[in-house]
């Protein structure tokens, strides 16, 4: 069998996207005001800074802070949810602590971390960490919580070892709920460290878009936010999309 086209496999993604543009266009030569500039405007204004060397360079500080927070939060929400989800008494004297941080606004985390650790790096990280482990903790607990008890059971009369059992059973299980914490923290994330560069950074695209909001440039905010949705997107369709399909094969093959 030939293996469709791409443009075959998403047409309706593409037309999506041009009924966008379409709609984007019309509102800007309609309204025919600075607030929203036409598609073409920005796409020279993207040239621009593509060509100034600052685009990339800017959004290469942002993706590396996004990264080094994501993957802190992860590690730790993992370790984190598996040891809440597994242990009631462990649950139970941590509920309030994780209800606390849940509903701590991300902008007081981010100005205690720059109050305490200072207008450094490493707060900035630890500030945007510390407000994605809650959510990501809370998904792995609710995700260990549902574990197929009978399989839990055949690991105890076949005295499993422990990190057999964590390999073998626990983590497959928990796969689609990574998948679910990864995405959703991917997506959180980068959306707090711009607000972080925004108070404490002199790079990055929170600190660009700073500047542009100082001086009315609406096509620079929009170049630098579409550029940085566009390392969003590739970061999903490289890797989530795939992890996320490998992680769900065995629902496709048990679905007739």
């Amino acid at each position: 069998m030939i293996r469709r086209t791409y443009l075959v496999q998403h047409w309706r993604q593409l037309v999506s996207i041009s009924c966008m543009l379409a709609c984007w266009a019309f509102l800007s030569i309609w309204l025919e005001s600075p607030s929203l500039p036409t598609p073409q405007q920005v796409y020279v204004t993207g040239l621009r800074e593509l060509n100034s060397g600052e685009l990339l360079l800017h959004c290469f500080h942002t993706m590396y802070r996004v990264l080094i927070a994501f993957t802190v939060a992860m590690l730790l929400g993992i370790v984190f949810g598996l040891l809440l989800g597994l242990s009631r008494k462990v649950n139970q004297f941590f509920d309030v602590w994780l209800i606390t941080l849940l509903n701590m606004p991300a902008l007081v985390v981010i100005i205690l971390c720059y109050l305490w650790i200072g207008l450094s790096e490493t707060a900035a990280i630890i500030a945007v960490a510390l407000n994605k482990i809650p959510n990501i903790t809370v998904i792995v607990r609710e995700g260990t919580r549902a574990l197929d008890d009978k399989l839990m059971q055949m690991a105890k009369v076949f005295r499993l070892t422990w990190s057999v059992t964590l390999r073998q059973i626990i983590l497959p299980q928990l796969t689609p709920y990574f998948v679910a914490a990864a995405r959703s923290g991917l997506a959180l994330i980068w959306k707090i460290v711009l607000v972080v560069e925004l108070l404490g950074r002199s790079n990055g695209v929170g600190f660009q878009l700073h500047l542009a909001f100082q001086m009315f440039d609406v096509a620079s905010i929009l170049v630098y936010s579409l550029a940085f949705i566009g390392f969003i997107w590739l970061v999903e369709i490289g890797l989530i999309k795939p992890w996320d399909r490998r992680a769900n094969r065995w629902r496709s093959n048990h679905a007739y």
